[in-house]
């Protein structure tokens, strides 16, 4: 590996491209030896061996060494404005309950909508409209976990109505029923398979986000499930692509069930009916080591009389603990039903039950 005019410690800019992190646009460039292509620090292009990597202060000095630039992240055009991106950033964190039009973001920070657009989705990835999305579905799931009621926390975490709540989280995580119904044709999905404290655990994704976790005997028989869930989908183990992704989400899902770590918070790409993202996102917005009934679910998605739909939705779930199915008992406070056991269920709750506060376990 060599350095030019190291303004930074090789070991910093190393980690820096290794995260891809946007933070360091504009301080340095690098270029890969074996392609002779520079890029930005944060280029999604695959990573590059450490000893086949060569820094640059900037673009002329890269092209006078020979090196051509990205077509991916194209680092001759102008560096994106970080400092500006997390000016807009803190702006909608300090309002996020309120409407925020673009128009209004780009006039606080004296850019051009499309402008203010591009550069905050360059810089964090995702559009403002998508960022405050989070932050509101962040601050409602907070507010139920401190005692709120579902309709108080809508209204505080700034949804405006019931149905946005469910809208949003359909346009963030779901996807269109055709997509659904075509089986994956066309897609390739990577998976991951680990022993965790549940058993055998296996986790795939698109590009999108985690589309299966599920918990097997075997990884022979999850990938049998994986098969049947996606038939027309291109399967491949997450060694023989660009797999990183995948090993630090599973790694990190793991780390919950075995270590009690925290639930990671993943990017999701759920596929099901309407009724059925309606399901799905409303557990994901039931706070840990609270139960619910299924009765309590149909109520909560709006349709109170479809507690047996809403369980045949919950027994459809292939989000193990991501989309937290096992905290849905029957009506009488039994357990019900889990599509991985219901030892398995009980365990989760268990666990889950143990990392309350005292004050939460009475």
């Amino acid at each position: 590996m060599k350095m030019d005019r190291p303004a930074l410690h090789a070991e910093e800019m190393l980690r820096a491209v290794a995260m891809r992190d946007r933070a360091y646009e504009g301080r340095f460039l690098y270029g890969v030896e074996t392609t002779r292509i520079f890029c930005r620090p944060s280029c999604p292009s695959r990573a590059a061996k450490p000893e086949n990597l060569r820094f640059f202060a900037d673009v002329p000095e890269a092209q006078a060494a020979g090196y051509r630039a990205c077509k991916r992240c194209r680092p001759e055009e102008r560096p994106f404005d970080v400092e500006k991106a997390q000016e807009i950033a803190r702006l909608i964190e300090k309002r996020a309950e309120e409407a925020l039009p673009l128009s209004r973001l780009a006039a606080a920070v004296g850019l051009s909508p499309t402008h203010m657009q591009k550069l905050f989705k360059a810089v964090f990835g995702v559009s403002p409209k998508a960022y405050q999305d989070g932050l509101r579905a962040r601050r409602f799931k907070e507010l139920l976990r401190d005692g709120d009621g579902v309709t108080g926390a809508i209204y505080e975490a700034g949804y405006g109505s019931p149905s946005r709540v469910y809208g949003e989280g359909r346009r963030n995580i779901g996807m269109a029923p055709s997509a659904y119904r075509a089986g994956g044709a066309g897609e390739t999905i990577s998976y991951a398979c680990r022993h965790c404290a549940l058993g055998q655990l296996m986790m795939a994704a698109t590009d999108r986000g985690v589309c299966f976790v599920m918990f097997g005997e075997s990884e022979a028989a999850l990938l049998d499930a994986l098969a049947a869930e996606f038939p027309k989908a291109r399967l491949q183990k997450s060694i023989e692509a660009d797999g990183e992704r995948l090993s630090r989400w599973i790694d990190a899902l793991d780390a919950h069930l075995s270590s009690r770590g925290p639930r990671p918070e993943l990017p999701l790409d759920l596929r099901g009916t309407a009724f059925q993202l309606l399901v799905w996102r409303f557990l994901i917005c039931i706070p840990e080591g609270n139960v619910v009934s299924y009765a309590d679910v149909a109520a909560g998605i709006g349709k109170p009389k479809a507690h047996r739909a809403a369980a045949s939705a919950c027994a459809a779930n292939r989000l193990a603990v991501l989309a937290p199915c096992h905290r849905v008992l029957r009506g009488d406070g039994g357990l019900g039903g889990y599509r991985w056991g219901v030892n398995r269920k009980r365990a989760l709750l268990d666990m889950e039950r143990a990392g309350l506060p005292e004050a939460r376990k009475r």
